[in-house]
């Protein structure tokens, strides 16, 4: 075995120069697929982090009927009892009640039509991470000021407002009659997405819940948990406990965050399997061209008693030592750059306007685990293997008569 390993590695560098042609194809190719598999991971990391950290959190809670119909009256029930058991569950880290109201928004310009979610402002800070997204003013725990409204940068513009400018809600209530109330613009935000900054507003929970009820109320709360895994457990201990109300998970929340993370698995293989084939195109061409320039040889080593099954086994260890040349090298510069790039970030500035519009940030940190780096590494052997057979089963038809 150790003989025919070390004709198949000096065999490679007969031609130094188809081979090393061939080394910096892979190379480049698997750090391209390296770089791109880990940027697309990072991506949709990003995203599914960014939702579940800064709205959505691990599970929410509803009336069984608010998320369809969205009626201001669909409210929770027995939320004594339900904060309690939030409170005293060990798997929980934080929790914000919500009052969630859809409305016509006014303004001296324009009139559109927005969703309004009521906070808490200390709990929503203990539980979710969009306060950090106030790009100017102050966040609603302002002292002082009636009724403190937060609007979206993109909202703020096609309205012509600025901070300290007065606009006007118009909702429904929870006996399903019409309102409206003034609010005092006190700051702006800016989110990843540019459709969420334009139909979204900000409020206080007890200043929406006054204008919509008469006693307090609440149409949602967002649960932070300490492991995410805890959240199929604690929905259904919470729908046991209150039948009256639905837990739902993120998943079920947001199913496509959970297509997302699919995908994500679903793209390392496509992409791998993409460059892969186009790379052992390469392979079987080099190896035969190497192999017609041989037959005299192969039929020489056949006639001094070299088996079938060695020559066999030359031109495969051939194609794996000429692959994992180029792959130990490509998976060396692919693991540098993804080092480099999940401290600095790779910035998508000049597709900004495009990438706000999906939901998506434009500054990507590429993330790829040890499992991710292994799977590449047992596609490349695998399609490697794949290429060399051809090539393989070729030379062992050799004739010794040549």
């Amino acid at each position: 075995m150790k003989m025919i390993l070390t004709i198949a590695w000096r065999n490679i560098w007969r031609h130094p120069g188809r081979s090393g042609v061939l080394i910096a194809a892979i190379i480049a190719g698997l750090w391209a697929g390296v770089v791109t598999v880990g940027t697309m991971n990072g991506l949709l990391h990003q995203r599914v982090n960014y939702l579940i950290e800064s709205e959505i959190t691990h599970l929410q809670v509803h009336h069984p009927e608010f998320l369809t119909e969205r009626r201001p009256a669909d409210t929770l029930s027995s939320t004594a009892a339900l904060f309690r058991f939030l409170d005293e569950d060990s798997r929980v880290q934080a929790w914000a009640p919500r009052v969630l109201a859809d409305a016509m928004l006014q303004s001296p310009v324009k009139t559109s039509g927005v969703r309004v979610r009521g906070l808490d402002p200390q709990r929503e800070i203990n539980t979710t991470t969009f306060h950090e997204r106030v790009t100017e003013g102050s966040y609603l725990n302002t002292e002082g000021i009636r009724n403190p409204v937060l609007l979206g940068e993109a909202l703020l513009e096609q309205h012509r407002l600025r901070i300290g400018n007065r606009i006007v809600l118009t909702f429904e209530t929870a006996e399903g009659e019409l309102t409206s109330a003034a609010f005092n613009i006190v700051g702006q935000f800016r989110s990843a997405s540019t459709e969420y900054d334009e139909t979204t507003v900000l409020v206080r929970a007890s200043d929406l819940a006054r204008h919509l009820s008469e006693v307090p109320l609440y149409h949602e709360a967002g649960v932070l948990l300490y492991d995410i895994d805890d959240a199929p457990a604690l929905a259904e201990a919470l729908n046991a406990a209150f039948p009256e109300i639905r837990a739902q998970t993120w998943t079920e929340i947001s199913p496509e965050l959970s297509t997302l993370v699919q995908l994500g698995g679903l793209m390392l293989y496509i992409v791998t399997m993409i460059i892969m084939l186009a790379l052992a195109f390469g392979i079987l061409n080099t190896m035969l061209m190497a192999l017609f320039e041989r037959m005299r040889e192969i039929g020489m080593l056949l006639s001094i008693g070299m088996s079938r099954v060695r020559i066999f086994m030359m031109i495969v260890l051939e194609a794996v030592l000429l692959t994992l040349t180029g792959a130990a090298a490509g998976f060396a510069l692919a693991l540098l750059s993804i080092r480099h790039f999940s401290a600095s970030g790779i910035n998508f500035e000049m597709f900004a306007e495009g990438t706000a519009e999906l939901g998506w940030d434009h500054l990507v940190f590429p993330i790829l685990s040890t499992g991710e780096f292994v799977s590449i590494g047992l596609i490349v052997i695998f399609v490697t293997l794949l290429a060399s057979l051809y090539p393989a089963i070729k030379a062992t038809k050799t004739s010794v008569i040549q």
